[in-house]
């Protein structure tokens, strides 16, 4: 990130039909009370169509057949997964994700964590053998920690043979050791709306789902009806409503200015009025129920139903 005289440096987005009066910081415009404003009704909203279709030929893998050593892999997956009470990822069914995982027993029962690469089928292809065996020496390492899951796993052939050709990064490849990672199809394979998957995008914007707040929106459209991905730029309780746009979908009009804010350095932020922040935060605006004071004489006391914003991210 970009700093200049020790300050942070960002663009921001101005909200439609605001006035632009240069560059905007916190030092030019007061924060919201809370985080997350009501949107005014219809904000942002409108219709878009493409008179002119399109269509592209996009070619599937190449037909492959599943190795011995992948349906035990799956397997070994799937039995073991469904043995971890709240599991991280979520609950079965699940896909079989070439993720690096490696599953660990220790007294208290099965946990998984990752080898500091996972490697997709297809990327095998392409694999150094001498690179490959350095996750093999990894995982040996960790194992020996746990010397009983690598037994009961039946890896420990696995884990003492070299990696020197092909033959070896496919067994590794396909093996629990690698494709081990369980996913539901929305976290692996789906696109938003319905989930989003490992395969469509960013991995570090797709952890975030896993993590974060109920409340806040990790996913939100556009003035173009895109998917965008943004976080707060404050934490909880600051009263700060801006949001960074850290995906946008590529070729859209959001697209071309997060591109230009990140060839300048800077980050994407939008004010708290923006559309992108309004729907990021729309779960953390709340009302109150009207609430009556008692009657004291026979003059009703006039009430009025007080909105309460929770200000957290």
């Amino acid at each position: 990130m970009a700093t200049t005289q020790g300050k942070t440096r960002s663009a921001t987005v101005m909200s439609p039909g605001q006035k632009t009066t240069g560059h905007s910081s916190a030092a030019t415009a007061a924060p919201p009370k809370t985080n997350g404003q009501k949107a005014a009704p219809g904000a942002g909203t409108h219709t878009e169509h493409e008179d002119m279709p399109w269509t592209i030929a996009i070619p599937d893998h190449p037909a492959r057949a599943d190795s011995p050593e992948y349906v035990k892999s799956r397997d070994t997956m799937n039995q073991t997964a469904r043995a971890v009470a709240d599991f991280y990822y979520g609950n079965a069914p699940y896909q079989d994700h070439h993720g690096g995982g490696l599953w660990m027993k220790d007294s208290k029962g099965w946990f998984m964590v990752k080898n500091v690469a996972g490697m997709e089928w297809s990327s095998q292809f392409c694999a150094d053998p001498a690179r490959v065996d350095m996750l093999r020496v990894n995982a040996q390492r960790l194992y020996a920690l746990c010397p009983d899951a690598a037994k009961e796993l039946g890896i420990e052939q696995l884990l003492s043979t070299p990696i020197t050709d092909a033959a070896g990064v496919a067994k590794w490849t396909d093996s629990i050791c690698n494709a081990s990672v369980p996913l539901n199809a929305q976290h692996h394979t789906g696109t938003l709306p319905q989930g989003g998957g490992v395969h469509h995008y960013p991995t570090p914007i797709v952890d975030i789902q896993f993590f974060k707040r109920i409340d806040f929106n990790l996913w939100v459209l556009d003035g173009q009806g895109n998917i965008t991905a943004v976080v707060p730029v404050s934490p909880p309780n600051s009263g700060d409503g801006r949001v960074e746009v850290l995906y946008s979908t590529p070729n859209s009009d959001l697209n071309n200015q997060h591109k230009q804010a990140e060839h300048a350095g800077n980050p994407l932020i939008v004010p708290p009025d923006h559309p992108l922040a309004q729907q990021a935060f729309a779960r953390q605006t709340v009302k109150k129920p009207v609430t009556r004071l008692p009657v004291k004489t026979a003059a009703v006391t006039k009430t009025t139903a007080v909105t309460s914003k929770k200000s957290s991210a």
